[in-house]
């Protein structure tokens, strides 16, 4: 089964594109690897959820935010490589959570992207990983995720 078709099984679907909101570029690709800009939880150019973790949203709601981060993520891959079959492994992964200071939950919110990126690659989805609480992100966004993947050998 491939890749397209394992997000269809788990009734996921990719944004068709992913645009930049500032002055970036969504990705680099540098030899093998390709690294993702930080992408926040947008659905059709509107964030899905916005707050803060520990006052305006809870666990689960940071937790399907960074699903959908993570998913932009995939987006801007198969926008730059053409498809996510050519991804061999999910290197790093960085996620920040906009919480409040004595909030301690991050790694659990990032869960949320790493459950899916493991559903999806298997035991090569799973990457090194950082979670770390700021004070905010851009437009209110409780979370932000930027994603590094190798390629396969072209």
């Amino acid at each position: 089964m491939g890749l397209e078709d394992k997000l269809a099984v788990l009734d996921v679907e990719l944004p068709e594109s992913i645009y930049p909101a500032g002055n970036y570029v969504p990705a680099v690709c540098a030899g093998q690897l390709i690294f993702t800009s930080g992408q926040v939880p947008r659905v059709e150019g509107k964030l899905k959820y916005k707050g803060k973790l520990g006052r305006d949203l809870e666990l689960e709601d940071g937790y399907q935010a960074a699903r959908l981060c993570v998913l932009n993520c995939l987006a801007i891959i198969r926008q730059t490589v053409g498809s996510l079959s050519q991804i061999c492994r999910v290197v790093k992964m960085t996620g920040y959570v906009n919480s409040t200071p004595d909030f301690e939950g991050q790694t659990q919110v990032m869960d949320g992207a790493t459950d899916l990126l493991r559903e999806v690659f298997g035991e090569s989805g799973i990457p090194a990983r950082s979670a770390v609480g700021v004070a905010s992100l851009p437009d209110g966004s409780p979370c932000e995720v930027e994603l590094i993947v190798q390629l396969m050998d072209m």
